[in-house]
């Protein structure tokens, strides 16, 4: 009894280094008190990274498994633990957001107010063929934008570059054919 009360008190370290060593050498308790103590931090730099809150408690997951493998590589006269930990939460937020499954779902979620209002007001009977067929009646420019942003999922950023156009030029045409499909379907 006494000694299960003893294996749950959690370990204190003396040192960073007595730390880092009990990490090499694979010891759990050493990761637990890691991870209770610089999850929190590690959140919160990469939710300055990456603003969806679920997405960010996954990379701080990874983060964590990254830094078990990586832990052998940590060299204390390079810098301290924290600043090595830093840099591989950043590094791991910076390329979930350049992965394909980061631009997917930001190109799901990134629907305008005027996108969102339109969809409120379409009637029942307007489908997405029948939505396309409207969208062809827009301006050449409109049109382009409206197919690309809302029927291929790209992000008005990746417009501005792919058709060499400022980003604001992007906004105000998208935004002025959504008035003019929102006019149009409540003919």
């Amino acid at each position: 009894m006494i000694t299960d009360l003893l294996l749950s008190i959690p370990p204190t370290y003396n040192s960073e280094q007595e730390l880092v060593e009990s990490l090499k050498q694979r010891q759990q308790s050493a990761f637990s008190y890691l991870y209770d103590n610089y999850s929190s931090a590690l959140y919160g730099i990469v939710v300055n990274i990456i603003p969806d809150h679920t997405m960010a408690g996954d990379v701080v997951q990874e983060v964590f498994v990254k830094i078990w493998r990586l832990i052998d590589n940590y060299d204390t006269h390079k810098g301290r633990l924290f600043t090595w930990m830093h840099s591989i939460a950043r590094s791991t937020a910076i390329d979930a957001i350049r992965s394909k499954e980061w631009r997917n779902s930001k190109r799901n979620n990134e629907l305008t107010d005027d996108f969102l209002l339109l969809a409120d007001t379409t009637p029942n009977n307007i489908g997405d063929t029948s939505l396309r067929k409207i969208v062809q009646s827009l301006k050449e420019e409109h049109k382009i934008l409206v197919e690309l942003s809302y029927f291929q999922g790209y992000t008005q950023d990746e417009i501005s570059k792919m058709l060499s156009i400022p980003l604001g030029t992007v906004k105000t045409r998208l935004r002025a054919a959504l008035v003019q499909l929102r006019q149009m379907i409540n003919l």
